[in-house]
């Protein structure tokens, strides 16, 4: 049965407001698009096997009523995948991207090359695409992340993602200046909507926004210092505008005094202290979130909360109670069955519509989809996802093709940056 015992409030629209508590991030103002010029690492490219030709688009932003159609963007995404298993995981992502997106994409892969060629074989198999794709893959070695992180010289992880995750912090560095905006998301986590929703945000969100992430001020863990404040395994990520504001220490910037000061490090000292005797933080919980929780807290002003229909999280509140099933259900009658709502930015919102769906914290598997509670009718979890995985997982690359087989129409080429060169390498270069 459901509660109504909740304030209601008819609107002049005719739809519904049920009464919540204020949240502490308030949504962002809407603004006008805006870019800036930025000179920034350039890679050694060699082009792969051209499949077809494609384009790249960009992400969408934090939480909004109302956004503008802008139909000629393509939306731009950055993922980390090393190894298979992570390939095989972000394979089911990217599928998910093409099922559904409504707009040309862009694909940048930051991986090595067993997940490249394991991603190729399946973008291969689609010759005719209903929209242009592009996919850039950048080859990452262990040498490289350590070099970057000892030239960064405080920051390390226990995670289990290793020093490949703390790559996110540095992805405005990887990627080109021409790439000025990228959603970025984790390889556990598929698109049940189309995610130009998603990348259309980007245009909603004041310029001062560098990072628009889901935010969870009821969390509080002090075992991991509070970084489950936030999410950082889907982002907005204003690329321009991390690289504008040196997001990254180096030992180049600080050698040379006439560039900006970094912006994190400040950060982390404020949360965590001055490093340890070692120099580098050693009580960072839960990776780049720990460091990425540090930078918003901290710096509000670059921040902004994204809506949680873009992260129902198996690890997180029991995904909100959501589940398939009940289409007649109104948007009302779903919020008051949902759960861990009230005290959450998302109170003001309503109902959780899940768009993006994350399946981390299985434990015992390295890729979600054959996690061993699947095969458990009597899991809630499996009850109400299983389906999901099941179709998205078993949906075949071929299906992306259109037909007619004799038409001209999009096309889908792939490239490759097999020596990628990070900003403060590029910094070096030029004051030389």
């Amino acid at each position: 049965m459901v509660d109504r015992s909740r304030p209601i409030v008819p609107l002049e629209n005719g739809e519904i407001l049920v009464h919540a508590p204020a949240a502490k991030f308030p949504p962002p103002k809407p603004h006008n698009p805006h870019g800036h010029q930025h000179a920034a690492a350039r890679a050694t490219v060699t082009h792969t096997e051209t499949v077809f030709v494609t384009h790249t688009a960009m992400v969408p932003a934090p939480m909004t009523t109302s956004v503008a159609t802008h139909s000629a963007d393509p939306v731009v995404f950055v993922f980390i995948m090393i190894s298979v298993d992570s390939a095989s995981e972000g394979a089911i992502l990217l599928k998910s991207i093409l099922m559904y997106n409504s707009k040309p994409t862009h694909f940048h892969i930051i991986c090595d090359e067993a997940a490249q060629q394991y991603l190729e074989a399946r973008l291969s198999l689609i010759t005719r695409p209903a929209n242009d794709i592009r996919v850039h893959f950048y080859h990452l070695t262990q040498d490289k992340i350590a070099a970057r992180l000892n030239r960064e010289g405080s920051i390390g992880t226990s995670h289990s993602a290793g020093a490949y995750g703390l790559m996110k912090l540095f992805i405005h560095e990887i990627l080109p200046p021409s790439v000025k905006r990228a959603i970025y998301v984790d390889t556990d986590a598929f698109f049940i909507s189309d995610p130009s929703h998603l990348w259309d945000l980007f245009h909603e969100m004041d310029p001062k926004i560098a990072i628009s992430m889901p935010s969870h001020p009821e969390q509080n863990a002090a075992v991991w210092n509070h970084a489950s404040n936030i999410c950082s395994c889907i982002m907005l990520l204003d690329l321009q505008r991390l690289r504008d504001l040196r997001l990254m220490d180096s030992s180049v910037y600080r050698a040379d005094p006439s560039g900006p000061v970094a912006l994190s490090p400040a950060t982390f000292v404020a949360m965590y202290g001055i490093p340890g005797e070692s120099g580098h933080y050693e009580d960072v919980h839960l990776g780049d979130q720990g460091y990425f929780y540090a930078i918003v807290k901290h710096r509000p002003d670059i921040f902004a909360h994204l809506g949680f229909d873009w992260e129902v999280s198996s690890c997180l509140l029991d995904m909100y109670n959501t589940t398939l099933g009940h289409d007649e259900v109104s948007e009302i009658d779903e919020f008051y069955t949902q759960i861990h709502l009230w005290e959450t930015p998302q109170a003001q919102v309503g109902s959780v519509l899940p768009k993006l769906l994350h399946f981390n914290c299985l434990e015992g598997t390295p890729r979600y989809y054959e996690w061993e509670g699947w095969s458990d009718p009597t899991l809630s979890l499996t009850q109400r996802w299983h389906p999901a995985v099941q179709y998205h997982v078993g949906f075949k690359w071929i299906w992306l093709n259109k037909h007619p087989k004799d038409r001209a129409g999009a096309t889908l080429a792939m490239e490759t940056t097999h020596d990628v060169v990070f900003a403060d390498e590029v910094f070096a270069a030029r004051i030389e």
